[in-house]
This record gives C-alpha cells, sequence and structure tokens, in this order.
C-alpha cells in the first residue's frame, strides 16, 4: 500500500529517541530499583488554584467547541502578557494550540516546505527533526560550543547559512544546555537574521525557569518585530504538561497566514482548559518561584557531586531542568554509558545523542526528582564511572 513520504522522513524520529526512557519504565514496572532522571516533567503538582478553575469551567459547561484562534480570555492573558515585553502586542498577534509542540509544528508547516533549510543549534531538543522534516525541509546545525556555554554565537550562524535557509530555530532559555542568551548575544544574532531574511521562531518554554542571570528575547527587540515568533505554554511554568496548553505570538500578518493552518489541524483547544490558563497568566501563581530554587540547587548538588570524579565533567545549567554531563574522558560515548548506567547501576539518563551529533559525548540528567535521589544516582554514576576509568586504564 502506498503512504505518504512524511512517514518515511519521520520513521526513525518518534519514540525511538526516547528508548532508554522507555526501557527504564518498563524495568521498574518489574520492581526493580531504578532512579529515572530522563524527562523533564516537573515534581510538583500545579497549584490546586488551577485545577479548581478548570473544575469550575467544566461544570460552568466550557467543554463545547472553541474558536479556531483561542477563547477570549486566554487571547486577552497573553496579549497583556506579551504587551509587557513589546508595546504593539494585541490579540491579533497571538495564536493558541494544545501545547509547545503542537505550536511548533504548525508555525514550522507555515513558513517552510521541501527545498527549504532550517537553522538550529546542536545540541537540539529532541523534536526538532521531526518538527523539521515533516514539513520537507531539511536541518542544517550551529555548533554549540561547550567552551562557550552553549551559546549560540553570531559568527557561527553567520557561517552555518545556505541560500536555502528561511527560518532560524531559536531555544533559550536552551534545552538541553540550559543556556540562556543574553540582550547582546541575541542583538548580533537577530542582526544576522535580518542581513539573511530569516524568520526567528523562538522556544522559550523555560523563560520562568532562569537561574542564572535574567531572560531575554529576540520578540523584545523591535526591530526583529516583523521576523520574531514565540512559541511557549505552561507545561514548565506551571508544571502542568498533562494539559496540553501552548501557543505562539508573531506578527499579525503571520498569524493571519497561520491561522487557517491551525484551523485545519485542530479548530481550537479545550475551552475549560483555556480557562485555566487564562487564570495561571493573570494571577501570581508560586509554581515557577519553587522550581527555580529548586532546580537551580539540585544543578549545583549535581556538580558538586560529579566534581573530581574520575572521566565526568558536569555542566551547569543556566536555567531549566536539566544539567549536560560529560562523559568523554571514561572512554565511553554518552550512549554506551548512559545504557550501562541503567543495566549495571540502575540509574536511567538520557543519552546525549538523543540531542545531536554535538551531544554525543554527553549524558542530560533531569533535576525533577527529589534531593535524596539526586544524591543516589551521583554516587551510583561516580561507581560507574570509576569502574570505566580502571578499566581503560588496565587496557592502556
Amino acid at each position: 500500500m502506498h503512504y505518504a513520504s512524511i512517514t518515511d522522513r519521520l520513521a526513525d524520529l518518534g519514540s525511538g529517541k526516547w528508548a532508554l526512557h522507555i526501557r527504564a519504565r518498563q524495568m521498574k514496572e518489574t520492581g526493580l530499583d531504578i532512579i529515572e532522571l530522563t524527562i523533564g516533567e516537573p515534581d510538583l503538582p500545579p497549584d490546586e488554584r488551577l485545577l479548581a478553575e478548570c473544575q469550575r469551567a467544566m461544570l460552568a459547561g466550557r467543554y463545547r467547541y472553541s474558536s479556531g484562534r483561542g477563547e477570549p480570555a486566554i487571547l486577552a492573558a497573553l496579549a497583556a502578557k506579551y504587551a509587557k515585553r513589546r508595546a504593539d502586542v494585541t490579540e491579533e498577534n497571538v495564536l493558541c494550540f494544545p501545547g509547545t509542540q503542537t505550536a511548533l509544528f504548525c508555525v514550522m508547516l507555515g513558513l517552510v516546505e521541501a527545498g527549504d533549510a532550517v537553522l538550529v543549534g546542536d545540541p537540539l531538543y529532541a523534536t526538532y527533526d521531526g518538527v523539521i522534516q515533516s514539513t520537507g525541509a531539511h536541518r542544517v546545525t550551529v555548533p554549540l560550543r561547550p567552551q562557550a556555554g552553549f551559546h549560540m554565537q553570531a559568527a557561527d550562524l553567520e557561517a552555518a547559512i545556505t541560500p536555502a535557509c528561511r527560518v532560524l530555530l531559536l531555544n533559550t532559555p536552551h534545552n538541553p544546555s540550559g543556556a540562556v542568551l543574553n540582550r547582546t548575544e541575541l542583538a548580533a544574532i537577530g542582526d544576522v537574521c535580518r542581513r539573511h531574511n530569516l524568520w526567528i521562531v523562538c522556544d522559550e518554554v523555560y523563560e520562568e525557569l532562569v537561574f542564572k542571570g535574567s531572560f531575554a528575547s529576540p520578540f523584545d527587540n523591535p526591530e526583529l518585530a516583523d521576523r520574531t515568533v514565540v512559541v511557549s505554554s505552561i507545561s514548565k511554568s506551571h508544571a502542568a504538561p498533562g494539559f496540553r496548553s501552548g501557543w505562539a505570538v508573531g506578527p499579525v500578518d503571520f498569524t493571519r497566514r497561520i491561522l487557517p493552518l491551525s484551523e485545519t489541524m485542530l479548530f481550537g483547544v479545550q475551552p475549560f482548559i483555556s480557562d485555566m490558563t487564562a487564570y495561571a497568566l493573570t494571577h501570581d501563581i508560586e509554581t515557577s518561584r519553587h522550581m527555580r530554587a529548586s532546580y537551580g540547587a539540585r544543578a549545583s548538588r549535581i556538580a558538586e557531586a560529579l566534581a573530581g570524579a574520575p572521566g565526568l565533567r558536569a555542566h551547569p545549567p543556566e536555567a531549566g531542568m536539566f544539567i549536560l554531563v560529560d562523559v568523554s574522558e571514561t572512554g565511553m560515548t554518552g550512549e554506551a554509558f548512559a545504557w550501562a548506567l541503567l543495566e549495571e547501576e540502575g540509574v536511567a539518563v538520557m543519552p546525549g545523542s538523543s540531542f545531536g551529533d554535538k551531544a554525543a559525548s554527553f549524558l542530560r540528567l533531569s533535576l525533577t526528582v527529589p534531593d535524596a535521589l539526586i544524591e543516589e544516582a551521583c554516587l551510583r554514576i561516580r561507581a560507574l564511572a570509576m569502574r570505566c576509568v580502571s578499566r581503560r586504564e588496565r587496557r592502556a
């Protein structure tokens, strides 16, 4: 039987990147002692007021068809949020989606097609390849160097540009590294994008989880207003990943062109979840402040616990829910070390290869587990590293 070419383009870009996480869950279900440090699922529940608002909305009948652009309350809340960052923003600049992933898929489908290219930093979030290749476009990577703190450099961006490039997919704060681009860096990147007539699609889901420095965005620069689109959600900021509530904010012409595509795919999101999101955006919710303090402290604890361990080098993040650890000096790739860590020590982490070629020597550890498990996991990681280095030295 015939299948569309998109199924071939995405054949190896789905759950295969999460194979170790899936295996760890299977092992855990058999009763094995597995510490999960794989996915970025907040360990705090959503604020009780959000759950109450969601329930109130459902009981009030807010479960019928919704507006394709977004419900009035959430559009107003998002317009107000982004108008604080750039005064020209109105509800016409906003589109609502069920989560950032859907927003990215729709936005990219509206901006590129076969023969086009999308620039993205490497390391990169695991689903970006699928989002890009679903359109028929291809990825062009910009190296994110550990010695630069994984901050994208304007010169590296310029050097990577080809005539096919149409979009820079930017992620700040960055997953998996936790790097946070500053205003000076963003201005230089924006200048490159202006000169090469590139869209900037900026994934900002970790905006509220910056624990070193301050958050900055190309969206806030009026000179980039005609080419910048922000995608985000309440998944990370409000510990509500399962509610799937996200958005895209960009130029009015962009939203007018993308809206029919969004309506063809989705025709709106659940009104009761939209009401909950509007509440989240218009009330003082403490969740992100608690997570900021907790995850920042856990990142420091991991860096300290692994300091001096043979073959390991932690790269403390500036934001987010993860920390990268370089294992190259153990003599193993990140993939090999991660699988050995699961099978020998019962600790599940993500191999860096799930996040691009430049992360192949790294592990990504989630910060979303209790402190006691973090400490135990570090002991087990050190134990494996010591064995690996010892074996390497004996072979030498």
